[in-house]
């Protein structure tokens, strides 16, 4: 597989990554058997984080062997040295290794302060000095977080939402780590699913040198079909531009990302989903979300005490009760005009 530099690290990182976000989803034994299928491929550069429950243990339960083989890139979202330092150490030992390769913030708003000796910022240059990592990073969904971390100087990598459907401001991010000689890993390149097309989405960002896409993968089927796709890159053709213009148009409005950040609900209702479920029921298979489960878990949005907290979370600046009033009335629509076709065990 094609290989790059991640910006000024000594990192030799494949132009294709694995995003270990999903694999949460799956039992051990299936998930060692899809991160070694991956590393058989070609594939050395792994995103996982602190906060993706046993995303980590499953990444050292397989490369453990083979640590050299592989680049690991893991994530905390600790606010203070202290904390990131205990994550640190966590991370290591769930990851059977005794060094990261990339230490990064997971989304931190504001920015820590680099002259606090108590600030998480401290806490990843300690972790360098001490060699439990070999180079710091953050992560960020907000746009001008990611400028300020870029041309701080403070930082070797940022990770940053894109795909085809950025916005061309966000797109400039690009341009700007390019510059500044910072390592640029593009999560959410499928928009968090609601891009369904593998094809377009890989060649559009395959044209960038310097991004490094992480694709979300828990099924072998997923990653065979990015195998295949990183064997024979196809160029933006006329074809793949049809359907990039064509999503374009259809989610032109504001949509959530479903970056999961509005979350605990104090109502309990699922946001991300139930903000977006009227975009995933005409561009994937509706049968899955036409069940008893997912009726009652929408009509969680009428117990909405319009608290504010998802508003004021939002990385995306969005209203999720505009966005979540709108999909359940197409839900309901959606619903009542197919639930009856549906067998009785798949609606449960």
């Amino acid at each position: 597989m094609e290989k790059t530099r991640l910006g000024s690290t000594e990192l030799i990182v494949t132009r294709t990554g694995f995003g270990a976000l999903p694999i949460q989803r799956v039992q051990m034994d299936e998930a060692v058997t899809i991160l070694r299928r991956a590393l058989d491929a070609g594939i050395n550069f792994y995103d996982t984080a602190r906060g993706y429950t046993d995303s980590e243990e499953k990444l050292g339960r397989a490369f453990s062997d083979v640590r050299e083989n592989v680049i690991i890139a893991t994530k905390t979202g600790a606010t203070t040295k202290e904390g990131v330092l205990e994550h640190v150490e966590t991370s290591l030992r769930c990851l059977r290794t005794d060094y990261i390769d990339l230490l990064q913030l997971h989304n931190p708003n504001p920015l820590p302060d680099p002259d606090d000796p108590e600030s998480a910022y401290s806490g990843l240059v300690e972790a360098r000095r001490k060699g439990m990592t070999r180079f710091i990073g953050i992560t960020s969904h907000r746009l001008e977080v990611a400028r300020t971390a870029v041309t701080s100087g403070l930082y070797e990598s940022l990770q940053y939402p894109l795909c085809y459907l950025s916005s061309e401001e966000d797109l400039e991010v690009i341009e700007l780590c390019r510059q500044a000689n910072v390592g640029l890993i593009a999560m959410k390149p499928l928009c968090g699913g609601l891009l369904t097309d593998l094809r377009p989405a890989f060649a559009f960002l395959r044209q960038y040198e310097n991004v490094i896409p992480i694709w979300g993968i828990q099924r072998m089927s997923e990653l065979e079909q990015l195998i295949e796709l990183d064997a024979h890159t196809s160029a933006l053709d006329s074809e793949l531009l049809r359907i990039i213009e064509r999503d374009r148009k259809e989610l032109s409005d504001q949509f959530c990302r479903c970056c999961g950040y509005c979350l605990p609900c104090p109502a309990d209702i699922p946001i991300p989903m139930a903000a977006r479920m009227h975009l995933l029921l005409r561009r994937m298979p509706w049968e899955p979300f036409v069940t008893d489960h997912w009726y009652e878990a929408m009509h969680k949005v009428e117990n909405c005490t319009d608290c504010g907290q998802c508003v004021a979370k939002c990385p995306y600046g969005l209203d999720p009760w505009v966005l979540m009033k709108r999909a359940l009335i197409e839900y309901d629509a959606f619903y009542q005009s197919h639930a009856s076709g549906q067998p009785s065990s798949e609606r449960k």
